[in-house]
């Protein structure tokens, strides 16, 4: 565990911070990368992709403060410190998606297209940002026996509930699992009818996650007593992806992809 990247006076540069900037710059470089695809200019990938962040941190806070709100409901200031942690990132997801739609039909974007050549980007930018995670302690995992079990500092929030015992990297198993996600995407857009990558992310990253979630220890609230909310999210996004998949894989290779 690492918060502290640097500091230059009384301003404070957190590696969270330092990470999800390295997510943003890696994802719209893998985006620009497969941009003609979706017929895109290099300033509008930008523009995209600066939407994108917005959104997407707006989402991913506010989905964090109601699923933690116990954090928050004696310090209402900590709500606007995304430098500290804690983002969720199918709230972000669902942000950023309504964004990306709005963006798409005003510019006359292919919707699918353009969601085909973004998925990778944000699969690796992903990988960068739960790296953060792990050097910043938060979204951490449960007890473990394995030789690479993690023993975080005490009085971090791990060492807190688990009283210094070695936990699961589940940050760094995500990671891992989204760099070799993206990787995957990146080779298929564009050799896939248009669609079936953002079909294949939804189940790709929605197993990955369900599965990684067993794993999870920060989690106070589960559905129906068994499923953490990501779980939950995430057997519909299973679902989801191998409907869609199937659906755009009926479409003609002459049809119009106006959504």
């Amino acid at each position: 565990m690492c918060e502290i990247a640097f500091t230059l006076g009384p301003l404070t540069i957190r590696w969270y911070g330092v990470m999800a900037a390295l997510g943003f710059l890696t994802a719209l470089f893998v985006i620009n990368l497969k941009r003609k695809y979706a017929g895109m200019a290099p300033s509008q990938v930008a523009d995209f992709m600066l939407l994108i962040v917005i959104s997407g941190i707006i989402g991913s806070r506010v989905f964090y403060v109601i699923e933690f709100w116990g954090q928050f409901k004696y310090d209402l200031a900590e709500i606007f410190r995304i430098d500290h942690g804690g983002l969720v990132f199918y709230g972000g997801f669902i942000c950023a998606v309504i964004s990306i739609i709005v963006y798409c039909v005003r510019l006359k974007f292919s919707i699918v297209k353009v969601m085909d050549i973004a998925v990778p980007g944000l699969a690796f930018g992903h990988a960068m940002g739960r790296i953060g995670c792990f050097l910043n302690g938060c979204c951490y995992g449960t007890p473990t026996k394995l030789p690479w079990g993690v023993l975080y500092p005490a009085g971090s929030a791990p060492a807190m509930k688990y009283q210094g015992v070695p936990i699961h990297p589940v940050q760094l198993y995500e990671a891992g699992g989204n760099i070799i996600i993206g990787s995957i995407l990146f080779y298929l857009a564009g050799k896939l009818k248009p669609g079936q990558n953002l079909s294949l992310y939804l189940f790709f990253y929605g197993t990955f996650r369900f599965l990684n979630e067993f794993a999870r220890g920060d989690h106070t609230d589960f559905f129906m007593g068994l499923l953490t909310p990501a779980q939950t999210i995430g057997l519909f996004l299973i679902g989801t992806g191998i409907c869609l998949f199937f659906y755009f894989g009926k479409r003609k290779n002459g049809e119009k992809y106006n959504v």
